[in-house]
């Protein structure tokens, strides 16, 4: 690291400013010289140098670290992007050039490192309020953490100023999220063909997450029985979610055979006026894919079959918002209005927490919470034909 020196620079006046001539460090060792704006010209020499004295306590002092003047713009071309992007999944890579580029490079791109204080991100923040929706914003947020952490990763910032960071209010009204009727699945399953079919089935009966289901290999399908041990999601294998998301859940019979059956299943696709035959599972070695692309055995594409053949069915059903997520919060609800305890459904559905279970997947009101509706309307109604006996004998 290059040796840091003592400096106590005079504020000179130019224009209507009082300025100030620092040196700092680059990250590659090189110094270079900085003109830094203090105060207007009219303010006295005394209070110029006070505020002199604070903009050079870091660097004399070593608050600031060599490097932190390096600009956002080039800390992201020549360090973000080279070493820390690729270690991001294919998908989070996708948003965050999105944000990088439409977002943050506009306007921090200009800006060192250490001028993006607490202050200054949150005013930045707090200026999209009523302006930019509140998931973009979210967006916007984790990308710029993930930049920040890695500057603080590589020695150029102390600490990551996102730190206690107060987002705007999110001013949506709160929906619960959508599920299917038992009667609605059996109906969509009708429209939609193999293999597709049967993975839907499997996401519902299962509550496996699409990138599980997805990367589901034969010898993790059990006699009744499924191990969750991969994930894989447009490109990328890696491992579950979560601790908890590694786990063996119980399956139905009735899935397991519909799992075996693609074995002895074939499907037409249409090549311009021919039609051609593919085996739906090319090979079944335990290694091998449950689920198989039609032409190659590849691994699927989770949007591609969301949206050329589970949606369109689920349209032509008036249920434009089945999407994965539904199909797995369906599972929860299903298994709870069966009656099933909370403990057994957060294990069937892998999650750390009991309340992610209850809170966010289970979207029914508690049986408790039914039956003193239904003692309030009994006592309503009890109440009600008393008056009227009463109006009746006077």
């Amino acid at each position: 690291m290059t040796k840091r020196r003592f400096q106590s620079p005079k504020a000179f006046k130019e224009g209507h400013f009082w300025w100030l001539r620092v040196w700092d460090t680059s990250p590659t060792g090189n110094r270079k010289r900085q003109r830094i704006k203090l105060a207007p010209a009219d303010m006295p020499v005394r209070e110029v140098q006070k505020i002199a004295d604070e903009r050079l306590r870091p660097l004399n002092h070593g608050l600031a670290l060599t490097g932190s003047a390096m600009t956002f713009g080039d800390f992201v071309a020549e360090t973000y992007l080279p070493i820390y992007f690729p270690l991001l999944s294919s998908s989070t890579q996708t948003c965050y050039r999105g944000v990088l580029s439409k977002h943050l490079e506009p306007r921090f791109s200009r800006h060192c490192l250490r001028d993006l204080t607490r202050l200054t991100i949150q005013q930045y923040f707090s200026g999209m309020a009523g302006t930019v929706s509140y998931p973009t914003i979210s967006k916007i947020r984790d990308t710029l953490s993930s930049i920040l952490r890695a500057a603080v990763d590589a020695d150029y910032l102390n600490k990551n100023p996102m730190e206690g960071l107060r987002l705007p209010r999110d001013k949506r009204p709160k929906q619960p999220k959508p599920t299917i009727t038992p009667e609605q699945f059996h109906q969509l399953i009708a429209l939609i063909a193999e293999p597709y079919a049967t993975m839907l089935y499997v996401s519902v009966w299962t509550g496996l997450r699409v990138s599980e289901l997805i990367g589901l290999k034969w010898r993790c399908v059990n006699s009744d029985s499924i191990r969750v041990e991969a994930r894989y999601c447009r490109g990328d294998w890696s491992v579950p979610k979560t601790g908890a998301s590694a786990a063996t859940i119980g399956v139905a019979p009735a899935v397991i055979e519909r799992i075996y059956r693609l074995k002895t299943l074939t499907v037409e696709v249409r090549a311009g006026r021919a039609k051609r035959r593919y085996r739906v599972v090319k090979s079944a070695e335990p290694h091998d894919l449950v689920f198989q692309s039609v032409k190659s055995g590849k691994p699927m594409n989770d949007q591609n079959i969301l949206k050329r053949h589970i949606q369109p069915a689920a349209r032509k059903l008036g249920l434009s918002f089945v999407d994965w997520r539904c199909l797995r919060t369906s599972h929860a609800t299903w298994l709870v209005q069966a009656g099933a305890d909370p403990k057994s459904v957060q294990g069937q559905m892998r999650h750390s927490r009991i309340s992610t279970t209850m809170d966010i997947y289970a979207q029914i009101v508690p049986s408790a919470q039914r039956r003193a509706l239904e003692q309030l309307t009994e006592f309503a109604r009890a109440g009600a034909e008393r008056s009227t006996v009463q109006v009746t004998v006077h």
